[in-house]
C-alpha cells in the first residue's frame, strides 16, 4: 500500500483511470504513475530497444493541506483498504 508519511503537510489525493485505486502522494502534479498498476520504466536499454514511456494514468482529485487533514484522509483510505478493521491501523 502507498501512504504518506507522518507530519506531512501538503499532499495530492489521486484516482488511477486503469485499477481505479484511490492514494495520497506527497508530490503534488496534474498527474502521476500509479504506484499500483503503473510502472517506472527501466532506462537500461539495449542497443535494438526503444525508450520506455512512463504512463500518468493517475489523477490529481484533490490537494489536501494541513497536517491535520491529511492525517485523517490517510486513515480514511486506511479504513476503506481494510474494510474498517481498526486494529490494522
Amino acid at each position: 500500500m502507498y501512504y504518506v508519511p507522518d507530519g506531512t503537510k501538503v499532499a495530492g489525493f489521486y484516482e488511477c483511470s486503469e485499477c481505479a485505486s484511490r492514494f495520497l502522494s506527497v508530490k503534488v502534479e496534474p498527474s502521476l504513475v500509479c504506484p499500483y498498476c503503473g510502472k517506472e520504466p527501466d532506462m537500461e536499454i539495449g542497443p535494438d530497444e526503444k525508450m520506455p514511456e512512463a504512463v500518468e494514468t493517475a489523477k490529481l482529485l484533490d490537494v489536501i493541506s494541513g497536517e491535520e487533514e491529511v492525517e485523517r484522509m490517510d486513515t480514511l483510505l486506511s479504513l476503506a483498504v481494510t474494510g474498517g478493521d481498526y486494529s490494522w491501523i
